[in-house]
């Protein structure tokens, strides 16, 4: 036999399934403040909790002098990726910008007519978890073959509630997907949990009457790391799969159902 590998059984390896890559997405804030610092957190987090994470930050633009995903695409996995988090060691946090390699993948996913992020299985197949963090409009393009249920991070107040409001817009038009909503509290008090209770409750309300669906909320106090943790595994919950075979779109009457619906609302 001609078999190029060091030995059979390595060869063997090579026709057995390979794992799923799993997929969870949260949708990054125009005006971010301090959830960047505590989504960075939920994310280490997961990895504390043994899932090697890898996020692909789509608010962050590859350049020469740091290269990303626009660069994998283009010339093949490394034999280091950690090499473009700038020499990361393994068990740490990776991070790689993605602002132009996702907007390809888009792109070219809604021209052929293909899954968006099948081509990132063989890019990132050793992590246990890949995060896609970027712009709602960016993700709307992105899961349209998966059941990954997307996190949105809800600002404070009217303009808060409106910018939610607007991505779980975008999502569900383009991929009929539900999203889960997080109110991040940078204190204790009483006050600060009312408003946003108040403001989940507006968000909700606006949801059902024109997204025709109920959006799950929960509120993360970021200076608990016990509340951090739970957004963690919440995240983890939420994740959808990218498979070796092509992955099933979402039932077209799921879609029709709601594309009526926002059609009779506005």
């Amino acid at each position: 036999m001609l078999d190029i590998s060091p030995h059979q059984a390595a060869g063997l390896q090579g026709f057995m399934p390979q794992a799923d890559l799993r997929l969870a997405a949260v949708a990054s804030d125009a005006n971010p403040g301090t959830s960047l610092d505590a989504l960075w957190q939920v994310y280490a987090n997961l990895q504390r909790l043994g899932y090697p994470v890898m996020v692909l930050d789509g608010s962050a633009q590859e350049t020469d002098d740091s290269p990303g995903l626009i660069h994998l695409l283009r010339d093949g996995p490394l034999r280091d990726t950690a090499a473009l988090g700038g020499g990361v060691p393994a068990s740490s946090l990776a991070v790689v910008p993605a602002g132009k390699g996702l907007g390809v993948l888009g792109r070219q996913a809604v021209a052929a007519g293909l899954s968006p992020l099948a081509e990132l299985l063989p890019l990132f197949r050793r992590y246990g978890l890949l995060v896609l963090h970027a712009p709602a409009a960016t993700l709307a393009s992105l899961l349209t073959h998966t059941a990954t249920v997307p996190l949105v991070i809800m600002g404070q107040g009217a303009a808060g509630v409106l910018s939610s409001y607007t991505s779980l817009k975008q999502i569900a038009v383009h991929t009929g997907l539900p999203c889960m909503v997080a109110a991040l509290l940078s204190g204790s008090s009483e006050a600060e949990r009312k408003a946003a209770r108040a403001s989940l409750q507006t968000l909700q309300k606006c949801a059902g009457r024109h997204l025709g669906g109920s959006v799950r909320t929960t509120t993360i106090s970021t200076q608990s790391p016990q509340d951090l943790q739970r957004l963690a595994l919440q995240l983890l919950e939420n994740a959808g799969t990218i498979q070796d075979e092509p992955l099933v779109a979402l039932r077209p009457s799921s879609l029709q159902g709601m594309s009526a619906h926002l059609a009779r609302s506005h």
